[in-house]
Parts: C-alpha cells; structure tokens; sequence
C-alpha cells in the first residue's frame, strides 16, 4: 500500500485508514471479536492508522484499539480525541484542567505512555478563537502526553481557522460524494499549512454502501435511528446532513457511475482519494470483510475526468442545494 505524508506529523500513513467510531457504540450491536478481527485484518492489508475517540462507546473503542496495537509488531498510528464527555459541550469547557484529565484517561484507556494525536472533538466555533486552548494543546505535547494534536470540525470555515495555529498538524472533516465543500478551499490551503486532512463519514454513515433501502431498519441506539435531524449531535454526523430519501435517489444515480470491479464504497473511498490535499479516509468496518473492501480501495485505479465530473453532476442537481451552505 502506497503512504501519503500526514502533515506536520511526517509520518507515513497510508491512503486508507480505520474509522473506529462504530466498534464503540451509537452504531448498534457491536460484537467485540468481530471488531478485532476488522482491526487485526486491516492492520495485515497495510492499514497503518486507526482513528478513535475517548467518547466511543464511553472508552470501549479506545482499549479494544489499544489491545490490538499491542499485539503487532508494525508501526501503527492511533489518533484520539477529547472533548466530547462535556456535559454540557460548551466552549468554556475546554479548558486545561478537563483537556489534561481526557488526555489522561484515554492514556490508561490505550494503555500507551504517549498518544501519538490527540484531536479536539468537534469543539463550539468559539474555540477556535481562543488561543489559549491551543496553548494547552502545546504544552501537553511538550509534557510528553501525546507528539501531536489536530482538530476534528464540523464546518469548513472552524477548519480554516484551525490551520492558522502552528501546533496543528491535522484536520479531520466530514468530505465524501455527499460533502464536496472541503475541496474548494480547505484541501489546498492545508496543503500549503502543511496539515493532514482526514476525511471523515466517508461513506455517508452507510448510505454509500449501496446496501440501504427505503425498508431498512436501525438499532435504537444508532445514530441513523436517533440523530436523523440533529437530536444528539450535529445533523451532519448523520448521513452527511442529508436527508434519507434524497441519499437513496442520489445513490441510485451513483451506481451508474461505479466502475467495472468496484464496489460501491470502493468507489466513494477513490473518489476522496483523488483530492490531492486528503491524507487519508478513514471508513469504519465491524467485521475483517469490510475491513478488506475498505483497503482495497488504496490500489484501486484512479477515476477518469469523465467520472469525477458526473459525480459532481450528481451532487450538484441532487445534494447541493440542501447541504453545501451548512457545513
């Protein structure tokens, strides 16, 4: 698997990475030895970073990702996050006594003695004006806690502003063939910041599986049960922001585009990962199958101009008007 430069980082990571927000929880059932296997066969297929947080599954993921690392012998990278266990999610909370305490606990939690990146979690926007939350950032890399910090946004314009802190060396923003903002501005303006992209819900919490249908069901305790408009996080998280119907229709027309001996997700995973300015997409799997459909995407063959203009198209008469100004 080729590597791609993660920013300030300079490590090494590879194109495709492992979303470990659904082996934790608000995904439905989770089965803990099909999440290690998902992990166990990433990691043997060239994956080399994984991406948690403290608040999946309240640290389930984070010490299923740890064990794992523990038993490989290969370089593997394990992101974090902090930020998200404050009740309520205020920016005032983001203050150095609970940053500290997060990191803290998800280092027990890794069982690691350094995180190699923390990120802050999808912060409130005013956060990113204040200076002195980056500074605490700075200082627990200087005290050894983790080598590097970056954020993880919601919207564009809180990425843009990210970047002009020096201490950040990695973006994660919600980009995929339901979310095209990213590329208009923020890919290119990481790349001359020198900040990793991560593209997140890349395919669309599901939605470009191809797999769902007007009929499918989910878990109460799915997000794509309980945040369709937003209940418990950002509309975004979900389905992109976009609603079900129209990601069905849009799907649809997708399909159409997919190349011969791609699937699907295959095909939505090569699309972000033809935007030079994105590091590394990272698609969750909960199960060693949907791990090894997701690596494969790495070595797929690049799309044509053709294709990357019809799913332009696609967006633009069909996801455009509902999402593009929100995020």
């Amino acid at each position: 698997m080729q590597h791609r430069t993660l920013g300030k980082t300079g490590w090494q990571v590879s194109p495709i990475g492992f979303g470990a927000w659904a082996i934790g929880g608000s995904w439905g059932s989770v089965d803990d030895d099909q999440s290690f296997a998902a992990l166990h066969k990433a990691i043997d297929l060239g994956v080399n970073l994984i991406d948690t947080a403290d608040v999946y599954g309240d640290g389930r993921s984070e010490r299923l990702v740890g064990q794992v690392v523990k038993e490989r012998s290969e370089q593997v990278y394990v992101l974090s996050k902090a930020g998200r266990r404050l009740d309520p999610h205020t920016a005032e909370g983001y203050n150095r006594a609970n940053l500290t305490a997060f990191v803290e606990r998800s280092l027990t939690n890794l069982g690691v003695e350094a995180i190699d990146l923390v990120q802050l979690h999808c912060p409130p926007t005013d956060v990113y004006y204040q200076p002195e939350v980056f500074g605490v950032m700075d200082d627990l890399v200087a005290q050894g806690k983790l080598r590097h910090y970056g954020v993880s946004v919601e919207r564009v314009e809180e990425a843009l502003k990210a970047i002009e802190y020096p201490g950040v060396a990695t973006v994660q923003i919600i980009f995929n063939m339901f979310r095209h903002r990213p590329a208009e501005r923020l890919l290119a303006l990481a790349q001359e910041a020198n900040v990793g992209v991560l593209a997140r819900v890349p395919l669309a919490s599901g939605m470009l599986t191809g797999k769902l249908t007007k009929q499918s069901t989910f878990e109460a305790d799915d997000h794509r049960s309980f945040n369709r408009h937003g209940e418990a996080f950002d509309r975004g998280e979900t389905f992109s922001g976009v609603d079900y119907e129209t990601g069905l229709e849009a799907v649809e027309e997708l399909k159409k585009l997919c190349p011969a001996g791609l699937s699907l997700p295959q095909f939505a995973l090569r699309w972000i990962l033809m935007h030079d300015g994105v590091t590394c997409a990272i698609p969750g799997a909960r199960n060693p199958s949907q791990a090894e459909q997701n690596a494969a995407a790495a070595g797929a063959e690049p799309l044509d101009a053709a294709t990357m203009s019809a799913v332009r198209a696609v967006y633009d008469e069909r996801i455009r008007p509902l999402v593009h100004a929100c995020w």
